[in-house]
């Protein structure tokens, strides 16, 4: 895991190195390779049990995943205004520092756990975990995890989600899916945001974007989609009611759905030195 960007050790997983703890390290710290092994094991681990628990309340959890400032909460109100006396929701943001996402969630009267994540740049399940004991999952149909705002790391940490939607907003520039592939990989649905810019940044195109992302040979929907009217999330909408109803016929089969986790992504955490 990246030592620079300090999301090798996170608040969620230092019980495991610390001293003591099961995967404590020695002074010479030759088992370096071998911990960030095991911390992804234990995080997968920990991922399992976090879905099944979602699984046994019948909750559909969805990781969203951007860029910082693609417009994840303000999709998450807009999506709670239109959908919020049809489903129960509940956030759990993730954020380097401040619980401002958390507050605008709250406003709108739906329970949000802020995760302050300090260096590190993604959340991981152990981080999760610890949010679901301030929520009642029993009082959900939809638990959003807004994961930190980053195009790279969390797409290697399952979380216990049932899904992943990227987003990717019109000021980014549609060769990001190019430049960016891993967390692109991964999803389960794309959504191209602030598209009320188009007719501003012309030299953004769509069809781009989309060809960018098929290049990946992804085949997850691509949704253009603003937060400025009600009928421009319509698409993004349809979804979600589609995927809870496909998520209650999973649990009443006793049936789960797992997340995509780009391979590459783990293996570079896995090799890169504490």
């Amino acid at each position: 895991m990246c030592d620079t960007c300090g999301c090798n050790i996170t608040d969620g997983n230092a019980h495991l190195v610390k001293p003591g703890g099961k995967l404590s390290l020695t002074a010479s710290g030759n088992e370096a390779v071998s911990v960030l092994r095991s911390l992804l094991h234990e995080n997968d681990h920990a991922a399992a049990h976090n879905r099944s628990h979602f699984d046994e309340h019948g909750v559909l959890a969805i990781n969203l995943m951007s860029s910082p400032g693609a417009g994840k909460t303000a999709l998450l109100e807009a999506t709670i205004q239109a959908l919020g006396d049809r489903y129960r929701f509940a956030v759990v943001e993730g954020d380097l520092e401040t619980e401002n996402d958390a507050e605008r969630i709250r406003r709108h009267g739906i329970p949000a756990v802020q995760i302050t994540t300090g260096s590190a740049c993604h959340l991981d399940a152990h981080m999760v975990h610890d949010a679901l004991h301030e929520l009642n999952l029993d009082d959900i149909d939809v638990l959003f995890i807004e994961n930190v705002g980053n195009l790279v790391c969390p797409a290697s940490f399952d979380l216990g989600q049932h899904l992943n939607v990227t987003l990717l907003s019109v000021p980014e520039g549609d060769d990001k899916p190019a430049k960016y592939p891993v967390i692109f990989r991964v999803a389960d649905l794309v959504l191209l945001t602030k598209a009320d810019l188009l007719p501003v940044l012309d030299d953004f195109s769509p069809e781009k974007a989309e060809q960018n992302l098929r290049n990946l040979a992804s085949e997850a929907p691509l949704y253009t989609v603003t937060v400025k009217s009600v009928l421009a999330l319509e698409s993004w909408l349809n979804w979600l009611k589609a995927e809870v109803k496909a998520q209650r016929a999973r649990v009443a089969k006793g049936e789960t759905s797992q997340p995509a986790i780009q391979p590459e992504g783990a293996a570079l955490h896995e090799s890169s030195p504490l």
